[in-house]
């Protein structure tokens, strides 16, 4: 079958566009997934089908992912791709080696940018809010990476919309680079928190959001609804399985799954083709440790959805 045509959007008010889906390195690239010819094929794969956005951070597989993706990213010309990265999880057991502080984003681009492999970072996350470094040492430590030419742009992930809100206000009053796109988790199963906050956060700063977990952990793929497969994400990963695997949450996948058959589509691509229409979305990050999973999750872009389909996922995922 013909590779569908990749769609591309603007991140926020930015002029950065973005694949409508993109590939990221969470518990897959250099975790589950640690053979390098597989990794350059998934990778080669994606870009071949038009995604150019490759969301990494230090913390996946504390530095592995940066380095199985970059071996792969650096043949590709430049240009063409965004590769972003992270910073704020603890990378060692040194005090200073953790948080927003200024001496940890320094040296952390550093290290991230020799793994990977690059002279820039087109994104770089700060993966949480700090309450012990004063958002204004992270913003000007931000602008400097930018001034640098390190960072093209920065961004948050999981903030809330007042933090985003006072680091707009620090960088406005400091004549900072503000914070450009936020990293919201979003998915049929997790709408209230994006849909309530961050949404109308992100529109009124002008930034744009590149969601995660849009399949929740695999959760809405269908792989769990009779039995808990052990090389699974949620069958590896205990804290995930207690977050995910409740009967309410199951009751529901398995209703989801009989309404993808109706559509004639598989979970995955109806999981991943409701979050692509929903307003405000630049993309969505997608994992694969699989040639099948990656076309798959391609496979979404073909989905429409009527009036009717969505009513129904609204019925049995309801938005609060």
């Amino acid at each position: 079958m013909p590779t569908p045509e990749m769609p591309y959007r603007r991140m926020g008010h930015s002029g950065l566009s973005l694949s409508a889906l993109s590939l990221g390195g969470w518990t897959t690239f250099g975790g589950s997934l640690k053979d390098e010819k597989l990794a350059d094929t998934l990778l080669r794969r994606a870009r071949e089908a038009g995604i150019n956005f490759f969301d990494i951070a230090d913390i996946y597989a504390r530095g592995a992912s940066e380095e199985l993706m970059g071996r792969t990213l650096r043949d590709f010309p430049r240009h063409e791709i965004v590769i972003s990265s992270k910073v704020f999880w603890p990378m060692s057991e040194d005090v200073n080696d953790r948080g927003l502080s200024r001496k940890h984003i320094m040296e952390s681009v550093e290290k991230s940018l020799k793994r990977i492999g690059t002279d820039y970072l087109d994104l770089y996350f700060c993966h949480r809010y700090d309450e012990h470094t004063p958002v204004e040492e992270t913003v000007l430590a931000m602008d400097d990476l930018v001034r640098q030419g390190k960072v093209l742009y920065w961004g948050t992930s999981e903030w809330s919309g007042e933090q985003l809100a006072e680091a707009r206000y620090q960088a406005d009053h400091l004549r900072a680079h503000p914070p450009r796109v936020e990293q919201p988790q979003y998915s049929l199963l997790a709408r209230k928190r994006m849909e309530g906050e961050i949404l109308q956060a992100a529109e009124e700063l002008g930034m744009g959001l590149v969601t995660w977990s849009p399949l929740a952990s695999g959760l809405l793929s269908g792989k769990y609804n009779d039995s808990v497969p052990e090389d699974s994400r949620l069958g590896r990963i205990e804290w995930l399985a207690e977050q995910h695997l409740v009967e309410k949450n199951l009751q529901r996948c398995r209703e989801f799954s009989a309404l993808a058959g109706e559509l004639g589509c598989t979970p995955s691509q109806l999981a991943l083709a409701w979050c692509l229409r929903q307003p405000g979305v630049s993309s969505v990050i997608t994992g694969a440790t699989r040639i099948e999973q990656l076309e798959e999750n391609l496979g979404a872009l073909e989905v429409e959805l009527g009036p009717e389909s969505l009513e129904s996922l609204d019925r049995i995922f309801p938005a609060g």
